[in-house]
Order: C-alpha cells, then sequence, then structure tokens
C-alpha cells in the first residue's frame, strides 16, 4: 500500500537503513536585482529504505530550516511510502525540523521518502561597517549565548574560550579567533559515527579534538556563546 500527503506545517531504527539525499534546482523567483538579492527554487528529496526490520520500525530525517528569514522561505513537504504513522515534529525551542515515520511490527520492507521545496538567496555582511545588517531582537540573542546539554559554556569550555579570546577586544577579533583556533587544531574524523554528537566538553578534557559537523561546528558555538558572542548551531 502506498500512502501520499502533502505536510504544510511550517534513524533509529530496528535495523540497518539505506538514506539518500537529492539536492536540485528548480528553477528561480524573484529575478528582477541583483544576484545578491535573487531568489532560487531547491527541492531535497531523501530516501530511507529499512533493511531486514525486527519489530515496530521507526525513522528520522532531517529537515531544512523550518522557520521563514530574509534568506530562506519554506514552500512545503510531501511525503510517500507505505508508513502507518507519519508527521512533523518542531524542536520548541529552536524550531528545528524533524520528519518521523513509524511503521508496525511484520512489515517487511519499510520505506519513506520525504520532499522539500524551499526558496534560498545570497546574504553578505561587511562586519567592519555592517550597515545592512539585519537587527535581531534581544530576546533571540539571549537564547544563542545559553549554555545547552551538549554546548557548555562552562568550565573548560569557558576556560578554554578565555584563553583564545584573551586580550583581544571586539566579538569580530574573538570570534577571528575563535575560528582560527577551530581551523588549527580540529580535524574531521572519517571513523566517527554519522555526523557526530557534538559534545564539546568531553572534546576538550579528553583532548580529542576530530570529529565530523556536528562536533566542530558546535565546538565553534560553544566557544563563542562563552565569550558573549550569540551564535547559532546549524
Amino acid at each position: 500500500m502506498d500512502r501520499r500527503a502533502f505536510l504544510k506545517t511550517g534513524i533509529g531504527v530496528s535495523a540497518a537503513a539505506v538514506v539518500s539525499g537529492l539536492v536540485r534546482p528548480t528553477g528561480a523567483i524573484g529575478a528582477v536585482g541583483s544576484d545578491a538579492t535573487r531568489w532560487r527554487v531547491f527541492e531535497v528529496t531523501t530516501r530511507a529504505e529499512i533493511i531486514n526490520p525486527t519489530g515496530v520500525t521507526r525513522a528520522w530525517l532531517p529537515m531544512p530550516l523550518m522557520p521563514d528569514t530574509d534568506y530562506h522561505k519554506n514552500l512545503g513537504h510531501g511525503w510517500s511510502g507505505n508508513a502507518a504513522t507519519a508527521r512533523i515534529f518542531r524542536d520548541p525551542k529552536y524550531g528545528a525540523g524533524i520528519f518521523y515515520a513509524e511503521w508496525p511490527a511484520g512489515e517487511s520492507s519499510p520505506v519513506i521518502e520525504m520532499t522539500s521545496r524551499f526558496a534560498t538567496r545570497d546574504r553578505a555582511v561587511d562586519f567592519k561597517e555592517p550597515t545592512n545588517a539585519v537587527r535581531e531582537e534581544k530576546s533571540v540573542l539571549a537564547k544563542y549565548l545559553e549554555s545547552t546539554k551538549l554546548i557548555r559554556t562552562d568550565g573548560i569550555v569557558q576556560k578554554t574560550s578565555h584563553e583564545i579570546t584573551k586580550g583581544l577586544r571586539t566579538d569580530l577579533e574573538k570570534a577571528r579567533a575563535i575560528y582560527g583556533w577551530i581551523v588549527e587544531n580540529t580535524f574531521r574524523d572519517p571513523k566517527v559515527r554519522g555526523c557526530g554528537i557534538g559534545d564539546i566538553r568531553w572534546m576538550l578534557e579528553t583532548g580529542n579534538l576530530g570529529g565530523k559537523c556536528a562536533d566542530l561546528n558546535a565546538l565553534f558555538v560553544g566557544l563563542a556563546r562563552a565569550a558573549g558572542i550569540p551564535a547559532r548551531d546549524i
């Protein structure tokens, strides 16, 4: 049985899963103006096939940015496959979207295909003279200074951040120093499973500074927050 639905809102599995993602441009909108302001439309399709399932099977698929911004617009999400249950979960604090699918025990070939369409445009800011920068609400900036379970801002994270930014005065100088430290001291470790966990306190305490995107990105974000610089984990 094939189920199809169009979702207008905004893996852990019992066996192995095959997941693929395809990004392709589907044209352009808002063609008036310079390249920096032109909107481009993309379609991303992710397909997951669960191999040799046992019992109830569940899959979680990451989704593109959910909230609309001045550089990203959501154009809807659709899915097809034989899942008995499928829905979108939103993180209550940051708004991140996760597509969830579930199959009952006895389904021998679970499969799900999720498609998202969105429009993006380039955005550039001169940090030395940010006259065209979009001003953010203070409450939003405060949220991106907070510590999380894995992205800590205290203890060894705070100590390391202070050592990196010692003697520097501006946020731009501090951010550049932290970025330079990340480049010099960390590395991509292909043996890390998935995208990594992003437990930055563990990374610093063990001295194991290898990882993947979730690890290295989170380390920069945590060090920046510890220096008083609001930073998003994307």
